[in-house]
């Protein structure tokens, strides 16, 4: 067994049994639902955090054909009969490659690749549902060349390989897409690094798409975002529902997204449409899905953002609440061959549920992580919530505000009886992590000056704030 094997491998489950699923890149959301889930379906996790170091150092020696085998042959040693991944960069596809080597339920390779390969899920979109596309094109220059004359403005510029937004924005001139796509030796060794793994894949398996080495550029659309979320059994596709996401003011960046959405149901079910051609036509049989989306009210058009072949872990938690659905367990049974209809709900314990995302747009400005006084109050006054804190390095922020307009520090879910509730509560409850709220006013308010009131003040009005009484509830 070489080093990297053993590095890698970290058993998750009580050894005293086999373990029977594999999850790799299992971090955060995932992470927590899968160890909730233990007791019903082991599993041991393989991968590394792309987030944190010295966990992404791994990036410099990645190689996914070694992965992989490596990763099917441990499978097979240790009896794994299921193997699941959520994670957009590496995660799904690897696991769609051990999958098949092991014979194992899992979505098609080739169906991944569609997906994740932006260029040529533009060019099915294209063949399949045109009225769900927007106008797109290969960006006609290598990675530090000067961009072609002539292109329109406004213009979408990102990755034709990319995941968490990562270099996606609006430019407004040439000089703002030159500017973009300009990157310094390290930047290029690290887009290198996160492409080239999938590029190899794609040259053996989807040779007609086209190099995944280049940015593409793409008709702005403004309008409110959405994210349908599905899967396909046995070829058929289940929609599951839709989250709405609210941005920063100004940004393309999310603020929170919030569940269940407002967007009317007949729109919803032309989405599942969309969804259906398209999953066909790449050949998508198996696994869960999500589709991100813009829908225009005036015009009541749908435009296709892109197609994820794999659960948005951020959601599950927001679907749990709401609706009593377990989106981990569903990714479960499906990586072990069994129809999630059969899985059981439980009690939702929410009307309404958001995923609150705290952000930093300027690097002057210092977002402290909470202490773990503030973390004690959070847990008394909200022992619903769910925190994940993400501190980063000087370096990691100024990578995150070039290539994503922002950094993100924090997230927050909360669920309540009404949007009205749900706001308070995330108010009193920001409060007390002495972050500002993630909606608008909040924001404006921070943006024009910083304020850092104490913990004292907080916790008084935590404790003089009371949750509205519930009609539906005695």
């Amino acid at each position: 067994m070489g080093p990297l094997m053993r590095s890698t491998f970290m058993p998750t489950a009580d050894l005293a049994r086999p373990p029977r699923s594999l999850v790799l890149f299992n971090h955060d959301f995932d992470r927590i639902a899968f160890d909730r889930l233990s007791q019903r379906w082991p599993h041991i996790s393989a991968g590394f955090d792309l987030f944190s170091f010295p966990s992404n150092a791994r990036l410099a020696w990645f190689d996914m054909a070694r992965f992989t085998a490596l990763a099917a042959s441990r499978a097979r040693r240790v009896g794994v009969r299921a193997v699941l991944s959520n994670q957009e960069q590496f995660g799904a596809l690897c696991a769609a490659l051990v999958a098949e080597k092991l014979g194992l339920p899992g979505t098609p390779v080739a169906a991944v690749l569609a997906c994740q390969h932006k260029l040529h899920a533009r060019e099915v979109l294209h063949r399949v549902a045109p009225e769900a596309n927007i106008a797109f094109a290969r960006l006609d220059a290598r990675y530090g060349e000067d961009v072609p004359q002539g292109l329109q403005y406004p213009l979408f510029v990102k990755p034709v390989k990319a995941a968490f937004s990562v270099l996606a924005r609006t430019a407004h001139s040439r000089s703002e897409l030159q500017a973009h796509t300009r990157f310094g030796a390290w930047e290029l060794w690290v887009i290198r690094h996160l492409v080239e793994p999938f590029e190899r894949v794609v040259r053996e398996r989807l040779p007609q798409a086209g190099s995944a080495h280049s940015m593409m550029v793409e008709q702005p659309v403004n309008a409110p975002q959405y994210n349908l979320d599905g899967y396909v059994f046995n070829g058929k596709l289940r929609t599951l529902g839709v989250v709405d996401a609210v941005m920063y003011p100004g940004t393309q960046a999310f603020m929170r997204f919030e569940y269940p959405s407002r967007l009317h149901a007949s729109v919803q079910e032309r989405a599942a449409d969309v969804a259906r051609r398209f999953l066909q036509a790449v050949g998508f049989t198996h696994g869960l899905f999500n589709m991100e989306f813009f829908h225009d009210p005036v015009t009541d058009k749908i435009s296709v953002i892109e197609f994820n072949p794999r659960m948005a872990s951020q959601f599950s938690d927001l679907y749990a609440r709401v609706d009593g659905i377990d989106l981990h367990a569903i990714a479960m049974a499906l990586a072990h061959g069994e129809d999630p209809a059969t899985l059981s709900r439980t009690a939702p314990s929410a009307q309404v549920a958001a995923s609150f995302v705290y952000r930093q747009f300027d690097a002057s400005r210092s977002a402290d992580q909470p202490s773990g006084m503030r973390r004690r109050a959070l847990r008394e006054c909200f022992p619903d919530a769910m925190l994940l804190s993400f501190p980063k390095a000087a370096g990691s922020i100024a990578r995150d505000l070039k290539w994503l307009g922002s950094y993100r520090y924090g997230i927050l879910h909360l669920g309540g009886h009404s949007a009205a509730d749900l706001r308070r509560r995330c108010e009193v409850a920001s409060s007390l992590l002495g972050w500002p709220a993630p909606y608008a006013e909040h924001h404006a308010e921070v943006s024009q000056r910083q304020r850092t009131p104490s913990l004292r003040t907080e916790l008084d009005v935590a404790s003089a704030w009371q949750p509205a009484p519930d009609p539906a509830r005695p």
